[in-house]
Parts: structure tokens; C-alpha cells; sequence
């Protein structure tokens, strides 16, 4: 079947839901939105297989031109290559467990309700495949412009509630902040090559990399100010703990498993150009290290279950930025696809614990919930594993993947927060499962009563997931497994291909010693964060933690305050921004503008009300004024005349 079928389907399921769903009822809306996304999964999956197994050439489809303007013109075409086919099977495939989901969590919503939901949710699919699919910067900008909308959409879904509502109107604006920088790398890059085209662009930038590269440093880091507004990274994090206002599948699809990954997926694609640019690409490095350590830090103190899992996004985000940027592109690659299956598993039976407890996610009133909720804990606990770094679980080869790039790269600060970072990772993760799931109860006695599994439909995708979780790392084995272990090495290779000299990477394999070596210590570190977690909150109950931030009040509450970075965006551009808006609207807008016209229209009204009172209507007025009109005119005649 044709590629565009794939996004179609669920942009018809949005029409559907969207018009229809309201006065057919929730099992019409099921049908459509969960069904136009299985059926678009098993098209594409239909699409990867042949794919996967044969030649794994792109695959262009052309159909037809959007646009002309002059000797610029931009195309409607579908890419299938490597990596948009990566991109394409867990995006489909996550994206269909999580409305699956959807059916349970949002059961008890109104018919109106449950079918804007899913049609928000099927236009989020159409424009995260489109991002994906697109074949040229054009197409993936329309499709990165509809993520945007569709998570201000999904975290403003309760737009009856005020903190959702300002969650929702914050990703939107601070979003657009990073669109900015991606609109002027476009720019950027149509006045080098004339063209938006991938295979137009890279093609050139490969070709004749000393021609280009001089200017390419300025528009790669355009494009990646748009990655670190889309993909949450410092200094533009701060929409995204928020938008867990949003339903908690929301939380799961778009801010853990797909469109936050963007920014990681546009600099990968982009990679031929960053790689002409390593002053970008170290800025890429740098910040991805920056947001790794500084996520993780606040997560230590978090207390909102799935506050604690957003810092863990952002955080594991960085990780992803870090590969790319010292050349690990097929590390950071990796663990997007690692990531989509533990943290979307994650984010979901976080779902899982809210519906048992009554919408509460206070981890300090959990507790205990490891016997209520076996499937539930049980999933969460090997989501929790595979993200810390556990072997033989997803996230330790993905992750070690990232280490050793790193460390492959020459750059032993870098290495150093990433395995700092692993630690805290460790640590706070371990820290939410002991307070959620072990000890005793804390929550009050009419929660204890209410508790129980969640249904089927949110149950099967939490087992779907953390199998997934266990078993995907196995594609990635590095290469003391032997040469052809990393299989998805092996498949994205065409992806980044040799530049000339000096712009290949000088990097050579390491030694396998030092691969077992990296590998020993990353789970060394991560056995360190798990042990002391579980000693200090499932044994202790959390008398350590509770004397250091007695201790140390003033820096427990820095950490647990997010390190106040909103209240200070708030005092250097928020307040000066509001301060600005009034001044424009009481001095500019009404005193000047409306005050000039005002005046204006104040004259005219006051000259013809001078005016209409010569207009009597009396004959006899009129000859009086015309006598004496003529009286004057004589008068300054005789006097010129004199």
C-alpha cells in the first residue's frame, strides 16, 4: 500500500471523531480513533517488514507539488529510509497501545469529552507522522507546528481546570520560541542550497563540504534552538513538567515516547550538516550534558508521581542530545526507541496508580501498593529497571551505548556528568517505586478500600511495554558481542554517511576491555543509586533523607523548588513582558492611538454642533445672514479699494 495511507488514516479518524464523534457515542468514537491507528500500524508495519528484511534503499513517494513561488518550489513526498522507518515503528506502535489505553483511562468522561479526546489524539498521530515521514523541511515543519498544537490541545484538555489551561498556553509559548530558531535555519539553509529538500541539501553538503561548512555552524544552531524548545532542554525545559496537567496517556505519548523525541530525530536526520559544524554539535554535546544533570538533580526531590517521570524525560532527553552531539548518533537514535517502550510503560502505570488511588499523586500518601496492583507494579518495576540501566534490560544497552560514545569521543567531563547522571537516575527512580509500592499504606482509609487493578484495556499494553522494555535492547549489543551483535547499528549506517577529511570523525573502536570495563562501572553506578534508595525509603522509611533535609533545609527546598528556575524566568520575562503589555495598552493603544482618534472624532462632532445651529430652517435668517454676508463682502471690497 502507498506510504501517505499511513498518516491518512489517522487524520480521517480525527475528521470523524472530531464531527461525528459527539452524537454517535463512545463505542462509535473507539471504533474510529483506536481503529484508524491499529489499522494504520499494521500498513505501516506492512510498509517495514519488506523493508527491514530487503533493500533497505529510501523509498521516495511524490505526490505532487504543494507549492511554486519563483525557482522555489516544495513538494508533497514520503520518505521511508532507515531512520524514519525506526522512528515510524515505535511511533505507530506505541502510539496504538496508548489509545488502547486510552479506552479504560478515559472511560469516564463524557461523550463529548471522550471524542475530542481522540480526535486530539489522532491529529497529534497525523502530525507526528508527517514530522517523521516528510521528505523535505517544509513537510517535517508543518508536521513539528502540528505536534505543537496538539500538545497545547492535550495538556489544556481540562480547560475548565486554571492550572491545566496555563500549562497548556506555557508549551505553546515557550514552543514557539524554539520554532522561531527553526523557521530562521530553514532560512538559512534555502539561501546555501536553494532548496529544502533532504536529498538535495545533504547531497550538496556532503559533496562539498568546504564550501558550505564555514556557514553551517550559524544555521545548525538555529535548528537546534528549534530541538531545544521541542525536545525540552535548558534553558527551554520548563513547559514540560508542566504539561502533565494534561491525561496521564498524553503524558505518555507525546512528552515521553514521541514528539519530545523530535528534536533528537531532526538532529540525527540533519546529521551530515552537524557534522560539518562540531562547534554546533559541541553545543549540542553541552547542552544535553547540562539538561542530563540538572533534570536529574531536581527529580531527587519531586513528590508528584509523574512530576518525578517528567524530570526524568527531560533528563534522559539530554542523554540523547549528548550522543548526537559527540557523533554517537546511532547511541542517541537507540535510546529514543528504548526510551518510547520503558517511559511510555512508565507514564502509563503511573496512570495505573492514579485510577487506583482516586486521581491522587502525592507519592508520600501512596505506599503499599505492590499487593493492590500486581500488574501494575510488576511492569513498572521492570520499566524502572530497563530506564536505571539494568542488564540484559532495554535501557542498559542503550544507555552504555551513550556512555562509551562518549567516552570514545575524548571528552571525560561529558562522560563524567553522564554517569552522575546515571546514578541519580538510579536513585530517585528507586526512590518513587519504594515510596509507591512499598511499605504501608498512607493514603486515607476510603482510597485503601477503593484500591484495585485497573481494567484489561490499561492493563495489556503496561505487559506489551515492559516486554519491550526487557527484550528490545537485544537489537543494540555492543560490540564485545561480536561485529554484527548491534544490529540496529548495521541498519542506520546508511543514514550517516563518510564525509571527507577534515570532517570525519577521528574515532577509533575501543579496546574490549575498556568496553567491559565502561560497562561494569555504569552498572556499579547504578547498583549504588538503586541500593541507597531502597535503604533509605523501603527499609528506613525515610529517616535519612528526612535528617539531611533538616540539615539542610535551605538546599532541600532549592532542589524541591525546581531550583526556582520559573520564578525566575518569571521576574526576568514575565513580569517585564507584562509590565511592557500594559504600558502598550494604556499608553500607546489607549491614550495615543485611541486618544488621537477620539480627538478627532471629538472635533468633527464639536464643528457640527457649532455649525448646525446656522441651519435654522428660517427664511428669514437665511436673508439676514446673506444681507450681512454681502455687507462684508462690500466692506472689504471698499477698504482693498481705498
Amino acid at each position: 500500500m502507498p506510504l501517505w495511507i499511513v498518516p491518512a488514516l489517522p487524520l480521517l479518524g480525527f475528521v470523524v471523531c472530531g464531527l461525528a464523534g459527539p452524537r454517535l457515542g463512545k463505542r462509535f468514537v473507539t471504533a474510529a480513533g483506536v481503529g484508524s491507528t491499529g489499522l494504520a500500524t499494521l500498513i505501516a508495519f506492512g510498509r517495514l517488514v519488506p523493508f527491514v528484511a530487503g533493500d533497505h534503499s529510501p523509498a521516495v513517494e511524490r505526490l505532487g507539488e504543494w507549492f511554486s513561488a519563483g525557482g522555489f518550489s516544495v513538494d508533497l513526498a514520503l520518505r521511508l529510509d532507515a531512520l524514519s522507518g525506526l522512528m515510524l515503528s515505535f511511533v505507530t506502535f506505541v502510539g496504538f497501545l496508548i489509545h488502547v489505553y486510552s479506552i479504560g483511562y478515559m472511560h469516564g468522561e463524557s461523550d463529548a469529552g471522550y471524542a475530542r479526546y481522540f480526535a486530539y489524539l489522532n491529529l497529534f498521530m497525523f502530525s507526528m507522522l508527517t514530522l517523521v515521514l516528510g521528505q523535505n523541511f517544509v513537510l517535517m515543519f508543518l508536521g513539528w507546528e502540528g505536534v505543537g498544537l496538539c500538545s497545547y490541545l492535550l495538556i489544556g484538555y481540562y480547560f475548565d481546570r486554571g492550572y491545566a489551561a496555563a500549562a497548556g498556553k506555557k508549551a505553546f509559548v515557550v514552543n514557539r520560541i524554539g520554532d522561531f530558531g527553526f523557521v530562521l535555519g530553514m532560512f538559512g539553509l534555502f539561501s546555501l542550497f536553494g532548496t529544502l529538500d533532504f536529498d538535495r541539501v545533504f547531497g550538496a553538503a556532503a559533496a562539498e563540504p568546504a564550501r558550505y561548512a564555514p556557514a553551517l555552524t550559524l544555521v545548525c544552531l538555529c535548528l537546534f534552538v528549534g530541538a531545544i524548545g521541542k525536545s525540552a532542554q535548558v534553558p527551554l525545559y520548563v513547559w514540560l513538567p508542566d504539561a502533565m496537567a494534561g491525561p496521564t496517556p498524553v503524558s505518555a505519548l507525546i512528552h515521553a515516547a514521541t514528539m519530545v523525541t523530535a528534536g533528537v530525530y531532526m538532529v540525527a536526520r540533519c546529521n551530515v550538516l552537524f557534522r560539518l559544524a562540531p562547534e554546533a554539535m559541541l553545543v549540542v554535546a553541552v547542552i544535553g550534558a547540562a539538561t542530563a544533570i540538572f533534570a536529574a538533580l531536581i527529580g531527587l526531590a519531586q513528590n508528584d508521581i509523574k512530576k518525578v517521570l517528567a524530570y526524568s524525560t527531560v533528563s534522559q532527553l539530554g542523554y540523547m542530545f549528548l550522543a548526537c552531539g559527540v557523533g554517537a548518533y546511532v547511541a542517541g537514535m537507540f535510546h529514543v526507541m528504548t526510551h518510547a517502550f520503558f517511559k511510555a510503560c512508565l507514564f502509563l502505570g503511573s496512570g495505573s496508580v492514579i485510577h487506583a488511588m482516586g486521581d491522587e499523586q502525592d507519592i508520600r500518601k501512596m505506599g503499599g501498593l505492590k499487593s493492590k496492583l500486581p500488574i501494575t507494579y510488576r511492569t513498572f518495576l521492570i520499566s524502572t529497571l530497563a530506564l536505571t540501566g539494568v542488564p540484559p534490560l532495554a535501557g542498559f544497552f542503550s544507555k552504555d551505548a551513550i556512555l562509551t560514545g562518549v567516552f570514545a569521543a575524548g571528552w571525560p567531563v561529558l562522560f563524567a556528568i553522564g554517569l552522575l547522571t546515571a546514578g541519580l537516575t538510579a536513585f530517585y527512580m528507586f526512590r518513587l517505586v519504594s515510596l509507591t509500592f512499598y511499605g504501608e499504606f498512607r493514603g486515607t482509609p476510603e482510597q485503601e478500600h477503593h484500591l484495585h487493578e485497573s481494567p484489561r484495556t490499561m492493563t495489556a499494553p503496561l505487559v506489551v511495554l515492559a516486554g519491550l522494555s526487557a527484550v528490545a535492547g537485544l537489537l543494540g549489543l555492543p560490540a564485545v558481542f561480536g561485529e554484527r551483535a548491534n544490529a540496529i547499528q548495521e541498519f542506520l549506517a546508511p543514514i550517516f554517511p563518510p564525509l571527507h577529511e577534515p570532517y570525519a570523525a577521528a574515532r577509533e573502536a575501543l579496546p574490549h576491555a575498556t568496553e567491559w570495563l565502561l560497562m561494569g562501572v555504569s552498572v556499579a553506578v547504578a547498583a549504588g543509586g538503586i541500593l541507597l534508595a531502597l535503604n533509605w525509603y523501603a527499609k528506613s522509611a525515610g529517616r535519612a533523607p528526612d535528617r539531611i533535609a533538616a540539615a539542610l533545609p535551605g538546599l532541600h527546598a532549592l532542589v524541591a523548588d525546581k531550583f526556582r528556575i520559573d520564578e525566575l524566568y518569571t521576574a526576568i520575562f514575565v513580569r517585564p513582558f507584562e509590565w511592557l503589555c500594559r504600558v502598550l495598552w494604556k499608553v500607546v493603544d489607549v491614550l495615543l492611538i485611541d486618544g488621537v482618534l477620539n480627538a478627532g472624532a471629538f472635533l468633527i462632532e464639536l464643528s457640527g454642533d457649532i455649525l448646525r445651529f446656522l441651519q435654522t430652517g428660517n427664511v428669514r435668517n437665511y436673508a439676514l445672514s446673506f444681507f450681512l454676508g454681502l455687507l462684508a463682502l462690500m466692506a472689504v471690497l471698499l477698504g482693498a479699494g481705498s
